[in-house]
């Protein structure tokens, strides 16, 4: 399943014989092709790490093949190959985005060394990315609160096999970030992760995306599109809010999931596809299930392993951890001192409700690490930086509003500053306001408060 695949492109069927000889004996998987036309169709159809490519083909040329790779949306390093090799033939290939260019007679020790260059320097770029994005993610499982320890022991215990995961939790929880933990885990990690959010477009342009589209399906369409199913062959695929996806592409997502393969748009040959399906929502799927919104079926096929992320206000014993771990990451993203936080700065955190769950908290405590000069951040720096906002949208408040959004405006800000005296005290700050708690509550609702603006 992990291992790396080379697509040899050479109309000499004695080299293609040669190097897929040499090739398969050092581990890799190796198909092969005679001409830039057959290369192009099986591009279309599978996912390749490398290509090794000849200049010199019958019709279409090896550098015209390396102009289409190169304009797909995911392409594979290219190895250029010539028996008749110059070097103008070899800089204009470096210039299409060739990663190297070999001649014939082709020694079996320098193909293997650049063949694994090649494939080490796309490791290596497709491990930066997972490395900033894993950064982020163990911040989502700091702490020692039940629910925390548990779901730990949850990930560990799914992510290396290949079960379907369906992830469940609150806006800003780390839905994301978990799915790639599961992948970073699983016997996939070497392949790709790739993602989609279904809330982020419109249905069509999510059915392009899943299953890509043969360029005479659309018109205005200059060349065909892999879709992400194609992409994330052999790896981990993550549908974000999975909930907001539409009836008739969960039946196509069914469909997909029962047969393990699927057809680009505009195209009737099917192609098979292995990967792990990772789904997250921030809905109730049982609850869109009884409303007709969302089907049984694939509610089923989904929720092989559920994973629960549980809400920041439900594990406040974590928040002061997650405060100290933020302190120290964004100092040293911005090569600053570490700060500390004053005891009834962290009182006012933990009274807060924090509707954004773990990534509010971070882009609070990033705010606080880039405006407060101090070493130390006290309750009172909350209230500074609420009355700067303040005296900045005042202005603003009047002639730009009718009387009733100045109101609310008003009413907002004010609540939202006794909010912050009281350090998210709804008590004392329900006290303060002379009105009761129930009703403070939902006013901070109604009125959209964050902690802070």
């Amino acid at each position: 399943m992990n291992k790396e695949k080379i697509l040899v492109v050479d109309d000499e069927s004695n080299i293609r014989s040669s190097l897929q000889g040499i090739l398969e004996d050092e581990g890799y998987g190796i198909q092969t092709a005679e001409t830039g036309e057959d290369a192009l169709r099986i591009l279309d159809k599978q996912n390749f790490d490398l290509l090794l490519l000849d200049v010199w083909l019958p019709e279409m040329s090896g550098l015209d093949v390396l102009k289409r790779v190169k304009q797909s949306d995911d392409h594979p390093p290219v190895i250029m190959i010539s028996g008749h090799g110059t070097i103008e033939t070899a800089v204009q290939a470096t210039k299409l985005g060739a990663f190297d260019f070999l001649e014939k007679p082709l020694s079996l020790e320098k193909v293997i060394v650049t063949v694994q260059n090649a494939l080490r320097q796309r490791k290596l770029e497709e491990e930066n990315v997972e490395l900033r994005e894993k950064t982020k993610t163990r911040y989502h499982l700091i702490g020692e609160s039940r629910s925390i320890r548990k779901l730990r022991e949850e990930i560990g215990t799914s992510a290396p096999s290949n079960g379907r995961v369906l992830i469940s939790g609150e806006n800003g929880t780390g839905k994301e970030f978990i799915a790639r933990l599961i992948h970073q885990q699983s016997q996939r990690k070497d392949r790709r992760f790739v993602e989609i959010n279904c809330a982020a477009a419109p249905d069509e342009v999510i059915e392009n995306e899943l299953f890509g589209y043969n360029k005479d399906h659309h018109p205005r369409a200059g060349k065909d599109k892999k879709g992400k199913f194609l992409l994330a062959d052999g790896g981990t695929l993550f549908l974000d809010e999975i909930g907001e996806m539409s009836l008739k592409t969960q039946a196509k997502l069914v469909r997909v999931l029962e047969e393990q393969e699927y057809e680009p748009l505009g195209s009737a040959e099917p192609i098979p596809i292995d990967i792990r399906l990772v789904t997250a929502t921030s809905r109730n799927l049982k609850e869109l299930i009884l409303k007709g919104k969302f089907r049984e079926d694939l509610f089923f096929k989904l929720n092989v392993i559920p994973l629960v992320i549980p809400p920041l206000r439900e594990r406040k014993e974590d928040i002061p951890v997650l405060i100290n771990a933020f302190l120290r990451y964004f100092a040293d993203e911005y090569g600053k001192k570490p700060k500390t936080m004053t005891a009834q700065a962290v009182e006012a955190f933990l009274n807060y409700a924090w509707p954004g769950n773990v990534s509010e908290l971070m882009n609070v405590i990033e705010r606080f690490v880039i405006m407060v000069a101090e070493p130390e951040i006290a309750a009172s720096h909350l209230s500074l930086l609420v009355e700067a906002r303040e005296i900045e949208s005042a202005p603003g408040l009047a002639g730009e509003r009718s009387l009733p959004q100045a109101l609310e405006e008003f009413e907002r800000s004010f609540v939202h500053r006794v909010l912050t005296r009281n350090r998210w005290d709804l008590r004392r700050s329900a006290q303060a306001l002379g009105v009761e708690e129930p009703f403070l509550k939902d006013r901070i609702k109604a009125l959209n408060i964050t902690f802070i603006d």
